[in-house]
């Protein structure tokens, strides 16, 4: 007989480190040559991210050892932080990266005589955020990549161009030795792709107060190798209406791109004139063949020799497809797949991208084109413990305000050794995920599997302003930021306490980064919630519009809420900072100290309103962590401290973590 225990209490093998040390994925999959190399998380070596090599011989291998760190803080959410290539004459493989700690461009012959070092090719700056680079390309002798520099001390004096980096190291000391090929006539602009005859080159640009998601431009220029700059820059698609996410040349010298100017994320394809625009290459499908461009080099297709193109597309989930842009017809990689990142690379008639499913993490898969099967080659997902102890999730479309539909992630408490009384119902918390223009996917994530596995069920809510489902539902949270996100996330608890899925008494929600903004509106301005988890929120918008925040997102609010200097009251009202007084439940908030999005000023502002006013409460902040953690031992403390909340507000006695102290 299976034993019986409370909701909450049951025992579990996945404690708070194995759930830590699985945190992250591997991310920027490239070809060097005929290998495969992509960037990996390193948490138990302070949440470092490595480049990792895969022989031809199927050695998977760590190229950079510690302290090392391959990532980009280009608009602090960073992107493509290397390129590779092979030397030719057999001289093994040349790669440039991004180090995070001082943000210079190396360059690495791993295979060379004598174990070489990195070498710099960047110089360094005093001024304000300094030079930092992304999306990297290598073009004959040089490094052709987006410089963002820093004019000043606020985060907001800041440019962006695209620019060419000398690979004999000259630049390493020189700012002037870097050359500025774009004109900077725009505040953000992409990585340059550069035609298969090299005469052309297209990128992405766009301005505030606009986000990638809501308009940008298909950008096209001549390579004047004469002067050293591009000359002609002219907009082919694109506009303030219209999100392209992705460009890129064809083998015959067309360019193709991903619009939403259909409603959707489709591909096109825009013929040699300049002028001419192909129908959507895949019609009738109402699903994203594309994303938000949070990251810049994100890649969610990738022409073949072939003239085939590697796809990765879908509703809410997504898979990968062949696409025969002649016919439209699409044929899916077969797998149990549910998610697929926007990174992928192509050699011959090898596809690579990386996939996740709700029973494994994030692995790197190739797919032949030839043979049409895909398997593991890299970063293989590794059960921990017995993968009987994971959730199964449902996939759930519920009905919020005015008949709208919601789509969320509902994973119940699953335990094989252990079930509830017959007549409890158990404690749920409510996920409500980052960006807010963001989206949360199918996939397994052992955090999820620490609370239920303990008897705490986990929905992950996709609310309005979510993507993957297309730009109606996405501009639902166009000025209504702090209002349909919160309505949903309590229409989805509500709905479930009342269909008697979960106990209405003990319902909390968490988020981090936009999510947290939600989780502590949501107390404010609800009395769904028994509880909350709120990790490096936004909670002051008055403040995070006046230089709180990073240049990339200091007009976000614009769209999301209005324009400041028209309605600066809607801006106090969704402040969960400027209704302390409302919020009366228990919460738990996390801070990393050197978050740039998200400062600790917000975090430490709403506490001192909460301060003296009788809600338990706790705060933990934690050293050399930005926005996100990805230290293990911070991952563990912060997963810990929840359960401990949850404990004592949902009247579960456990004793395997340290009770967590509340303030008054």
């Amino acid at each position: 007989m299976v034993p019986t225990g409370p909701y909450g209490t049951w025992p579990s093998p996945i404690d708070a480190s194995i759930a830590a040390s699985h945190g992250g994925a591997p991310q920027f999959v490239g070809m060097v040559g005929d290998e495969v190399w992509w960037t990996a998380p390193r948490p138990e070596e302070g949440g470092r991210q490595t480049l990792v090599r895969l022989r031809t011989d199927g050695t998977e291998e760590s190229v950079l050892p510690a302290p090392w760190n391959v990532r980009s803080r280009v608009v602090e959410y960073g992107g493509q932080p290397w390129a590779g290539t092979t030397r030719e004459g057999g001289g093994g493989p040349l790669v440039v990266f991004v180090n995070f700690a001082d943000q210079r461009l190396y360059a690495y012959e791993p295979d060379a005589p004598g174990g070489p070092q990195p070498r710099p090719l960047t110089p360094l700056s005093s001024v304000g955020g300094g030079l930092r680079w992304v999306d990297p390309v290598l073009h004959r002798d040089e490094v052709w990549c987006v410089l963002e520099e820093f004019t000043g001390e606020a985060p907001t004096d800041v440019r962006r161009v695209i620019a060419a980096v000398p690979l004999d190291g000259s630049a390493a000391e020189d700012r002037s030795a870097v050359r500025e090929l774009s004109e900077g006539r725009h505040r953000f602009v992409t990585g340059p792709r550069i035609s298969p005859d090299g005469t052309q080159v297209a990128y992405i640009g766009w301005d505030h107060p606009r986000m990638p998601w809501d308009g940008t431009e298909v950008l096209v220029a001549e390579i004047a190798y004469g002067t050293g700059k591009f000359d002609g820059v002219r907009c082919l698609a694109g506009g303030p209406e219209e999100s392209v996410c992705q460009v890129e040349w064809d083998r015959d010298g067309t360019l193709l791109f991903v619009s939403d100017r259909g409603g959707w994320w489709e591909l096109y394809r825009l013929r040699r004139d300049g002028r001419r625009i192909s129908g959507a290459l895949c019609l009738g499908r109402e699903e994203e063949f594309g994303g938000p461009l949070w990251q810049i080099g994100q890649r969610w297709f990738h022409p073949l020799e072939t003239g085939l193109i590697a796809v990765v597309h879908g509703k809410g989930t997504s898979a990968l497809g062949i696409l025969d842009p002649e016919t439209g017809e699409l044929v899916d990689a077969a797998g149990p797949w549910t998610k697929w990142s926007a990174s992928l690379a192509v050699h011959g008639d090898r596809v690579v991208g990386i996939a996740a499913s709700p029973r494994s993490a994030n692995e790197v898969v190739e797919l032949s084109t030839v043979t049409g099967r895909a398997r593991v080659i890299g970063s293989p997902h590794d059960d921990p413990v017995d993968p009987a102890y994971y959730p199964e999730p449902q996939l759930r479309t519920f009905i919020g305000p005015e008949g709208r539909d919601i789509h969320a992630y509902v994973y119940p408490p699953h335990h094989p050794g252990r079930i509830a009384p017959a007549d409890e119902l158990p404690p749920y918390v409510i996920w409500a995920h980052g960006g807010p223009t963001g989206h949360v996917p199918l996939v397994l994530d052992l955090e999820i599997a620490y609370f239920t596995s303990r008897g705490i069920g986990v929905v992950e809510v996709n609310y309005g302003g979510s993507t993957g489902y297309g730009r109606e539902y996405r501009n639902r949270l166009r000025g209504q930021w702090g209002v349909v996100d919160v309505e949903d996330c309590a229409a989805v608890a509500v709905a479930l306490a009342d269909e008697g899925t979960a106990d209405r008494d003990r319902l909390a929600v968490r988020g981090g980064s936009a999510g947290g903004f939600t989780a502590a509106a949501s107390l404010a301005d609800t009395d769904v919630y028994a509880c909350g988890t709120i990790k490096y929120p936004i909670l002051d918008l008055l403040g995070w519009a006046d230089d709180e925040t990073h240049d990339f997102e200091s007009q976000y609010l614009e769209s999301l809420i209005g324009p400041l200097a028209t309605c600066p009251e809607t801006y106090a009202e969704r402040s969960p900072a400027r209704h302390a007084d409302r919020i009366t439940a228990p919460f738990l908030l996390l801070q990393g100290l050197d978050d740039p999005i998200c400062p600790p000023v917000q975090a430490e502002r709403f506490l001192g309103l909460m301060a003296g006013r009788g809600v338990p409460h706790a705060y933990i902040a934690f050293e050399g962590e930005g926005h996100g953690f990805r230290r293990a031992e911070t991952i563990r403390r912060a997963l810990e401290a929840e359960l401990a909340l949850y404990a004592q507000a949902f009247g579960i006695d456990r004793t395997d973590v340290p009770r967590l102290e509340l303030k008054k």
